[in-house]
């Protein structure tokens, strides 16, 4: 992407971005290839093949995610930017996907519906689609999924049957949201609502992944929220210096990249970055490098941490059962993650959180996810990719050393290949700025510069 603006404080971000648009590898090259290739082929492969729904986890069987089916409908445009599939292969699953979304049955009753007031449970039955036991009406995984449905609308543009049809389910979909209801009467919006008990205490504030929630719901045309919101969201930041870094802090990567993965922040700001002289590109970037420094310093001691041994998010994790080690408390899914304000760590590395960094720092983050591939293997990485997570400090009592997750995520899976894909090419990226409603709800939050006002 040509860089127009160059701030104060992102002269390291210009050369950073030099770096990536000049300094690729054919070596680089090849295990990108073969990495998004096989990460491609999870979401292609164990989505179902009628309904579109893709697995919250695979092999193991259990329900659909539906921001992990938000994040297959943009790998399908992946597929079609790299030749893995045709445009039609990728429009027929889309259009499975859109319909079965739009036509399941929805309303407040706590059974037998997919979802209620435009928003979706977290998790549906694989194969019916309806609300998976008592989870709740999730307003992120929503967004994700409209995000993802959104990618979807900008890249079917052709004049024929099965592209329209694509834009116009697209665009019921996301107008039918009432992001303003999960409001809640508040200035922030809830997590999320149950048919049971009503709306979820806790609220979206400090920085996370809520970004990507606000800015779809300051761009809807049906059911707004206040462009005040989006202060009282920022008003929350923690903004501080740790390992090194000074940045808006949240401990686990995951939320520093799922709202990048549609969005190019390089370049535009709101009110809160330009106070601050960077954007939120730049944040995640340093968000990457402070994750990577408190593995290298490792003052907990876990075994294999090192340069390229590295990355906290949320992961699946070993569990407590049968380890040897009586010192440490081993975690089984859990928000693993490091700042100033949070820690959470076991020992448990996840691919995820490098190669879901790969567009903000790709020249510590392709090194380590290619020494996890080469020293690790077969043991970590398959058919798919990288498999979730892996711990070296695990001892168990037969003597075997060494965790490695037979799980692949959906979750996990998209961010490794829809930013490989933004570093790449920009592909989503370029998709989501032509997006009216993603424009809008920046223009709303107050956001200008770069891209946004050409």
């Amino acid at each position: 992407m040509r860089i127009r603006i160059i701030l104060p404080g992102l002269a390291i971000l210009f050369f950073f971005s030099t770096c990536r648009n000049t300094g690729k590898s054919v070596d680089d090259t090849g295990f990108l290839d073969t990495l998004s290739r096989h990460t491609f082929n999870w979401f292609w492969d164990v989505a179902g093949a009628e309904n579109g729904q893709v697995p919250d986890r695979w092999p193991t069987k259990n329900f659909s995610s539906i921001a992990a089916t938000g994040f297959g409908l943009s790998a399908y445009l992946v597929g079609v930017e790299r030749g893995y599939i045709t445009r039609g292969q990728a429009a027929e699953r889309t259009l499975k996907t859109l319909q079965f979304l739009y036509n399941l049955p929805k309303g407040d009753s706590a059974s037998d519906v997919a979802g209620y007031k435009g928003f979706f449970y977290h998790f549906l039955d694989q194969e019916t689609g309806l609300r998976f036991q008592q989870v709740e009406l999730s307003t992120i995984d929503t967004g994700l999924l409209m995000a993802g449905i959104l990618s979807s609308q900008s890249f079917f543009d052709q004049d024929n049957d099965s592209e329209k049809q694509i834009r116009r389910l697209a665009d019921s979909l996301y107008r039918a949201v009432e992001w303003n209801w999960a409001m809640d009467n508040k200035s922030v919006m809830s997590m999320g609502w149950h048919p049971e008990k009503g709306f979820i205490e806790a609220t979206w504030q400090g920085y996370n992944e809520g970004m990507i929630l606000y800015i779809l719901a300051l761009g809807s045309p049906t059911h707004t929220i206040p462009a005040e919101s989006w202060k009282s969201w920022t008003s929350t930041y923690q903004w501080t210096t740790y390992q090194g870094q000074e940045f808006v802090n949240f401990g686990p990567l995951f939320a520093h990249q799922y709202s990048h993965m549609y969005i190019d922040f390089k370049g535009i700001q709101d009110e809160y970055m330009k106070s601050k002289k960077i954007d939120y590109f730049e944040n995640s970037r340093r968000a990457t490098y402070a994750n990577r420094q408190y593995c290298i310093t490792n003052a907990a001691g876990f075994t294999g941490y090192s340069n390229n041994i590295w990355g906290l998010t949320a992961c699946d994790g070993p569990g407590n059962n049968n380890k040897a080690n009586p010192n440490v408390a081993f975690q089984g899914y859990n928000a693993r993650g490091a700042s100033q304000f949070y820690l959470q760590d076991d020992g448990t590395i996840a691919p995820t959180a490098a190669g879901g960094s790969i567009a903000f720092a790709p020249e510590i983050c392709i090194p380590a996810l290619k020494e996890m591939r080469s020293r690790y293997g077969e043991k970590l990485y398959g058919k798919y990719g990288f498999k979730d997570a892996f711990n070296l400090s695990i001892v168990y009592k037969d003597g075997t050393v060494g965790w490695y997750d037979q799980d692949y995520l959906g979750i996990d899976q998209g961010p490794i290949l829809i930013q490989t894909e933004n570093y790449r090419s920009g592909l989503v990226w370029k998709l989501m700025k032509k997006n009216p409603y993603i424009r809008a709800g920046l223009k709303k939050a107050g956001f200008t510069g770069g891209w946004l006002d050409e």
